[in-house]
C-alpha cells in the first residue's frame, strides 16, 4: 500500500483506524479498497438507509486524509451522483463532523456513521445543492421524488446493471421512469408471465434468449430514468 510521504506517525493511525473499519464495520457501511492503493484515502460503500429516497442505493464515497490528520479533518467526497442538500455537484460533502466540530479523537469509523446518518437527517440550512435544499424546505415529496431517480440511475443501475437477479428478489425496491417506489415482485411476476407465455409458443427458446430480454429492458428502463432526469 503506498504511503504518499505521510509522517510515520499518520501512517500507523490510518493503519489502525483501517484494521478496525475491516473488523467491525457499522451498519451499512463497507470499506473496500482503492484503485491506487494508497493509504491517503480511504473508501467506502455506504447502503441508503430504509425509509429514505436512497434504500437500496449503494453510494461510493472516499476521505482523503492528509498529513495534518489527525489534527486536521480529512475531506469527504462521494463518487456515486447523490441528490442531497449537503453534497455538491463534484461529490464534496458538507457536515459538520469534518469541520467546526472535528476533534483528533475523532475516528474514521465514526465520520462514515455521520455521514451515513446525513442521508437520513439532511442539514439544508448549509446545503452544498441549494436547488436540493430549498426543495426539500418547501416541497419534501418532490425533493423524494427526485433523490428517488437520481439514486436508481446512479446507486443501483451502477452496482447491479443488467443483473437477472434484479427482477427475482423480492423486497428489492425498484423505482420507475417517474419515480414512484415499486416492489422488485412485481417485475418479477411480469416477469414470470412474458416467460411462461414464450415458453408456450417457442417451446424451443433458450434461457440466454430471456436473459437477452432482461437486459434489454434493464437498458430501456435506465435510459428512461436519464432523460427523466434531463427534465428536471
Amino acid at each position: 500500500m503506498s504511503h504518499d510521504n505521510l509522517a510515520p506517525q499518520v501512517i500507523t493511525r490510518i493503519l489502525q483506524e483501517i484494521r478496525e473499519l475491516n473488523k467491525n464495520p457499522p451498519d451499512g457501511i463497507e470499506f473496500i479498497d482503492n484503485e491506487e492503493n494508497s493509504v491517503s484515502e480511504v473508501h467506502a460503500v455506504i447502503t441508503g438507509p430504509e425509509g429514505t429516497p436512497f434504500v437500496n442505493g449503494k453510494f461510493r464515497m472516499k476521505l482523503l486524509l492528509g498529513n495534518e490528520y489527525p489534527a486536521a479533518p480529512p475531506r469527504g467526497f462521494f463518487l456515486t451522483k447523490i441528490y442531497h442538500p449537503n453534497v455538491a455537484s463534484n461529490g464534496d460533502i458538507c457536515v459538520n463532523t469534518l469541520k467546526k466540530d472535528w476533534s483528533p479523537d475523532t475516528t474514521l469509523k465514526h465520520v462514515l456513521q455521520v455521514i451515513r446518518c446525513l442521508l437520513i437527517v439532511p442539514f439544508p440550512e448549509s446545503s452544498l445543492n441549494d436547488e436540493a435544499g430549498k426543495l426539500f424546505m418547501d416541497s419534501y415529496d418532490e425533493f423524494a421524488r427526485r433523490a428517488v431517480l437520481m439514486t436508481s440511475v446512479h446507486a443501483i443501475d451502477e452496482t447491479e446493471e443488467n443483473d437477472d437477479e434484479n427482477y427475482e428478489n423480492d423486497g428489492v425496491c425498484k423505482v420507475s421512469a417517474d419515480g414512484t417506489l415499486g416492489s422488485a415482485s412485481d417485475g418479477a411476476s411480469a416477469l414470470s408471465t412474458s416467460e411462461s407465455t414464450a415458453s408456450s409458443k417457442e417451446s424451443g427458446s433458450s434461457k440466454s434468449t430471456v436473459s437477452e430480454k432482461i437486459s434489454k429492458k434493464s437498458s430501456k428502463d435506465k435510459d428512461a430514468k436519464k432523460k427523466s432526469l434531463k427534465r428536471l
